[in-house]
């Protein structure tokens, strides 16, 4: 099992006045995740960067972590990421 590390931005947008997550980007690192989640959050609602761990073999999730929040998120959306 090798496990892979990728850093991804979740953007918001609102949709008949609720927030809802636009289209993912992908970041080099973490540091590049943060800058590019408080840039994107200065133009939308708000951005959240996130630390994505799965085996690279099966694909199966090891583990999600927000690594920062910008602007307004969907107050269960931390929630939503363990699956509860």
């Amino acid at each position: 099992m090798t496990l892979k590390t990728t850093y991804l931005v979740q953007p918001f947008e609102l949709h008949r006045n609720r927030l809802r997550p636009a289209r993912q980007e992908p970041a080099q690192s973490e540091f590049g995740a943060l800058k590019k989640a408080e840039a994107l959050a200065a133009r939308m609602p708000g951005a959240a960067a996130l630390r994505v761990v799965a085996d690279d073999e099966t694909g199966e999730l090891e583990g999600v972590t927000i690594l920062g929040q910008f602007g307004s998120v969907p107050d269960d959306f931390a929630e939503s990421l363990s699956g509860g």
